[in-house]
């Protein structure tokens, strides 16, 4: 398989457009085309449907888009990390969950860069599950997730425990709830596969909560955007501690209490078992499960 027609195929899809993704890689028309015929041609498959719309993915073209993403990827890594070694460059490619990423974790970042000046730090914030595919994908090499992970090709060291607060603005909810209320509030919940609501269903389920029983009203992919909705008076979240601090200090939120229910969130750091760390990526990891690193 020609890689660089699998970029062709890839980026047409990206562009959902012939003439945008020829105008991108700086080909004709015509001659992305037949790139993508010779694709279609060595694996047998149709690949695409053109339409008024643009293009559409067949079953088969589904399959190979998936994977081209991943290929391509790691094409795009080993290059980058041939650049890097040919220039002594020192990079540490971190990427962390959202609960650590948006909150605590630039403090340690900053401290690090201080005192690593000739390291440059490529951050990337996710959530849990993205963390992980980006370990895999080696698109970095260090992650903090939230929550540990049983795959064996992921090394994890625990460097974190933090409570999941479920906290209001609004005056008239009570201060301890029993887990029949708990259903009837308007909870505002992190997207699927974050760690947070994993946490949060791994809590509830001994109590023989489903949180399909709850009335979670929306979704939000932020930890921020929750606690901004939460300050505003849109809803009620279990929101971890650590990012709230000054806001249950002076009131803005308050702590509703559940009966029967404390939820710790875990954090680990992971790494590659088949990556062997370089001398500044295992400081970094030294650092951040000491009590040097300075969370906010």
């Amino acid at each position: 398989m020609n890689i660089q027609y699998l970029k062709v195929f890839y980026v047409t899809v990206k562009q959902n457009s012939i003439s945008k993704a020829a105008k991108e890689l700086h080909l004709t028309q015509p001659g992305l085309s037949m790139q993508i015929q010779s694709l279609e041609k060595d694996l047998e498959v149709t690949l695409l449907i053109r339409s008024n719309r643009g293009v559409e993915l067949t079953e088969a073209g589904k399959v190979v888009f998936d994977y081209a993403d991943t290929i391509l990827s790691m094409q795009d890594n080993i290059e980058r990390d041939l650049k890097n070694l040919k220039s002594n460059r020192k990079e540490l490619l971190l990427g962390s969950c959202k609960a650590v990423g948006e909150y605590a974790l630039p403090c340690s970042i900053y401290i690090y860069k201080h005192q690593h000046p000739e390291i440059d730090i490529n951050f990337q914030i996710e959530n849990t599950k993205g963390i992980m595919k980006n370990l895999l994908d080696r698109t970095i090499n260090v992650g903090i997730i939230h929550g540990n992970t049983t795959l064996t090709e992921i090394k994890t060291d625990k460097i974190a425990s933090d409570r999941l607060v479920l906290v209001t603005s609004l005056p008239f909810i009570k201060q301890e709830i029993s887990v029949e209320e708990l259903k009837k509030l308007p909870l505002i919940f992190r997207e699927a596969n974050s760690g947070t609501r994993e946490t949060i269903h791994q809590h509830l389920s001994p109590l023989g909560v489903d949180l399909h029983d709850l009335n979670v009203i929306y979704e939000l992919n932020s930890m921020e955007a929750i606690k901004t909705s939460v300050i505003s008076g849109k809803g009620i979240s279990f929101i971890p501690e650590l990012t709230i601090k000054r806001e249950l200090r002076d009131g803005v939120l308050k702590e509703i209490k559940v009966e029967n229910l404390d939820i710790y969130s875990e954090f680990y750091i992971a790494y590659r078992t088949d990556h062997p760390l370089s001398h500044f990526e295992d400081e970094f990891i030294k650092f951040i499960k000491s009590s040097k690193r300075g969370f906010c």
